[in-house]
């Protein structure tokens, strides 16, 4: 069986990673703006002030989508872009510079996906308290309010959050995002009780202003888990350990039943809540309420995973990778067996129409001396966790798959070290150059992935 007929072919970026344009458009400061302008933040000290100039140059970037065949494109907007101090006043220019975008891409037979947020909180509500300040409920219910009203004649699909392991815990735990903050564990639980009613608040605030039905969904991430053998035992612990809360309570963000939970089932996992509970706000009925606003489909950033097996003791434990195990250039382990089982115990929990809302590699690509990227690598990594999704999407709904990233950009701490893109950027002179994995990608999506 495989993919389904209309299952939907995509590539995705962020607003901070490509557009540039940071200055002189218009736009506010974001906390990554101020963050990467600090020495020792980001390696050699890149930001994203110019990135791939998409915002100059997005007509460029859709010709090339639509020559490797996307169906659809996900990308962020902007949240200071739009609403320069987060909320009040709007940028014309930036509301107007989205719109072209939108327009662009359904010109050439492209469904946008967009993602509100994807970290770009704009500085001036970062010094109001940011994911602290209870009123970011509302600040962040009428920024998607403003979405809808301006954005939602054309855009069918919307995604709230990207990643709040990520913006809470990267930013906020372990200080290696923006704003670079090792706050107190009681800091970083109310502000993810603030992000999730946020959502809430968000999805509400679509609803009442789409301007058609909308398909709203949800994009978090983890560490997938899946078993060492196909055996029963071993599949119980790897999906055990998935929901199961971080050993080390400072990396705590990381986890999967703390973020979707609350979504989907609409409560916080009786582990969380015992195992927290010196450290958590007060949780009313009323904030489950708006947490949990029914929801359509259920995105999740998906690179990797841990094996997992039964322990002679009854309990799931790691099974160590060994040496020498793949990685990518960025030390990420390669394991494709993370897009069938993720994907899979996911489904069986919160039973959401799916999509794979992330997935790559980033690879030391390299301009050949025949001109061409050849990135054999991308290929086989692609193809190996296709393969894994296909063998899901006999077994669940899964709609959809969203291949990071469109384009080489700027790869938060990592600057432009990592290179994640089916299209290589040269960035002095901007060239875009579609590599070898592209074409192949054009191939897959051609062929709804029946020759992986």
């Amino acid at each position: 069986m495989g993919f389904a007929k209309d299952f939907v072919w995509g590539a995705a970026t962020s607003a901070y990673q490509i557009e540039g344009a940071a200055q002189g458009s218009g736009k506010g400061l974001h906390i990554w703006d101020v963050y990467t302008k600090e020495p020792g933040h980001v390696y050699k000290g890149h930001n994203g002030d110019t990135a791939c100039d998409h915002y100059h140059r997005f007509r460029e970037d859709i010709k090339i989508m639509k020559e490797i065949g996307l169906k659809a494109y996900r990308f962020s907007i902007d949240w200071s872009r739009i609403l320069p101090e987060g909320y009040g006043r709007v940028n014309e220019e930036g509301a107007a510079f989205y719109n072209e975008l939108i327009d662009e891409l359904l010109s050439n037979g492209i469904e946008p996906y967009i993602t509100l947020y994807h970290w770009e909180l704009p500085y001036e509500i970062y010094k109001r308290g940011g994911w602290m300040n209870p009123d970011i409920v509302e600040w962040f219910g009428n920024y998607a309010r403003l979405a809808a009203q301006r954005f939602s004649d054309r855009v069918k699909y919307f995604f709230t959050l990207n990643e709040p392991q990520c913006f809470v815990g990267l930013g906020f735990l372990t200080g290696e995002h923006a704003p670079g903050i090792k706050a107190p564990l009681r800091d970083t639980f109310e502000m993810a009780h603030n992000a999730l009613k946020a959502h809430g608040r968000a999805v509400q605030m679509l609803r009442q202003h789409g301007k058609q039905p909308l398909v709203v969904g949800y994009a978090p991430t983890c560490s997938m888990c899946y078993p060492e053998t196909e055996r029963p035992e071993d599949a119980e612990a790897a999906r055990e350990m998935l929901f199961s809360m971080q050993q080390d309570d400072r990396n705590w963000a990381w986890n999967v039943a703390w973020w979707s939970d609350p979504v989907l089932l609409g409560h916080y996992p009786e582990e969380g809540l015992k195992r927290y509970e010196p450290y958590l706000p007060k949780i009313t009925d009323e904030d489950m309420k708006l947490i949990s606003e029914p929801i359509d489909i259920y995105g999740q950033n998906i690179y990797n995973g841990r094996c997992i097996r039964m322990g002679a003791d009854g309990k799931p434990e790691d099974v160590e990778r060994y040496e020498g195990f793949p990685q990518t250039a960025v030390g990420w382990p390669v394991t494709p067996e993370c897009l069938y089982w993720g994907p899979k115990f996911l489904y069986e929990r919160y039973r959401k129409p799916m999509y794979i809302t992330e997935n790559g590699i980033a690879c030391n690509d390299v301009i050949s001396l025949d001109g061409k990227v050849h990135d054999p690598q991308r290929i086989d990594f692609l193809a190996r966790y296709l393969h894994e999704l296909k063998r899901a999407a006999d077994e669940i709904d899964v709609r959809g798959y969203f291949q990071w990233s469109l384009l080489d950009n700027f790869e938060w701490e990592k600057g432009y070290a990592g290179r994640f893109g089916l299209v290589y950027t040269e960035f002095l002179s901007q060239k875009r150059i579609l590599k070898d994995s592209a074409y192949w990608y054009r191939d897959v999506i051609q062929t709804n992935g029946n020759k992986l």
